[in-house]
């Protein structure tokens, strides 16, 4: 039998290799940092809440925003809110 030949790992899989090793900083929590801002959470205030969702309307996870779970749940619900009140819309239709 012959010498088996190693293959090479394509660049996307290095790519992927090293940023397992490399180290990546945990995202601080906004409203833990600044507990002024917390008290700010309402439904009412639209402009603080369309930074939490997507282009699309959605809400975004925790893992993009960085949101604390407890504060998650308070800005879910408020955006949920704000939506039903009709402050925000449920979608984004794109315009063509």
């Amino acid at each position: 039998m012959g010498k088996k030949t190693k293959l090479k790992m394509s660049a996307r899989l290095l790519r992927k290799k090293l940023r397992k090793k490399s180290f990546q900083v945990k995202k601080q929590c906004r409203f833990e940092a600044d507990p002024a801002l917390a008290a700010t959470i309402d439904y009412k205030n639209t402009d603080l809440l369309k930074h939490f969702l997507t282009l699309r309307g959605k809400i975004l996870p925790t893992r993009v925003s960085g949101n604390s779970a407890r504060y998650q749940r308070e800005v879910s619900k408020h955006i949920k809110l704000a939506r039903t009140m009709a402050l925000l819309p449920y979608c984004l239709t794109q315009q063509a």
